[in-house]
């Protein structure tokens, strides 16, 4: 493998490791209503399991409730079952045709238990990362050997690995500082 090639592949690793983390952050509630609240949630529709948003309309009403507009008005109580089956510690509640689902503020312990958790996410990702730069400079240990290309271009390779591993532990980082902003408001 070439130097640049490596590097490729180093930094689009390392950036699916923040697309992980991000996914993962995204799943924890912050006190506020979002769509992605009810990404995890699958209704048994027509005896299959579907996701959500594919059986109606999850919309923000407000800041505290979210609302779903099934598409089959028949879909209504299998809906409001679903979310509380996925064990959110939501409680929805059906008005008329659509499941109302308030968004009950967070107290202060459950946002401490929930910065922790996001913490956590964080420092697998930070693993996820340094993973990556040792893989990649161990390939071009390898490829000096097996391609004879000189050690300054092996140093140089991993001298931009190290600049990608910089990067995103700082990328990371910014993305944990923000969600425990989020989390910790009142």
């Amino acid at each position: 493998m070439q130097v640049k090639e490596i590097l490729k592949n180093c930094e689009t690793r390392m950036q699916k490791a923040i697309e992980s983390v991000r996914h993962e952050l995204v799943k924890i509630r912050t006190g506020k209503a979002t769509t992605a609240l009810l990404d995890t949630v699958k209704v048994d529709a027509y005896g299959t399991l579907m996701p959500i948003n594919q059986v109606g309309s999850v919309s923000v009403l407000d800041a505290h409730m979210l609302t779903v507009t099934p598409w089959d008005q028949s879909m209504v109580k299998p809906i409001e079952q679903s979310i509380i089956a996925a064990n959110l510690g939501l409680n929805p509640s059906i008005d008329g045709k659509l499941v109302r689902v308030p968004i009950p503020p967070l107290n202060e312990e459950r946002r401490k238990e929930l910065v922790k958790l996001v913490k956590k996410f964080g420092e697998e990702g930070k693993i996820a990362i340094r993973n990556v730069r040792r893989d990649e400079n161990e390939q071009l240990k390898k490829s000096e050997k097996d391609e004879h290309f000189s050690e300054d271009e092996r140093k140089r390779g991993e001298a931009e690995v190290q600049k990608y591993t910089d990067k995103f532990i700082k990328e990371v980082d910014m993305l944990l500082a923000q969600k425990e902003k989020e989390i910790m408001e009142v």
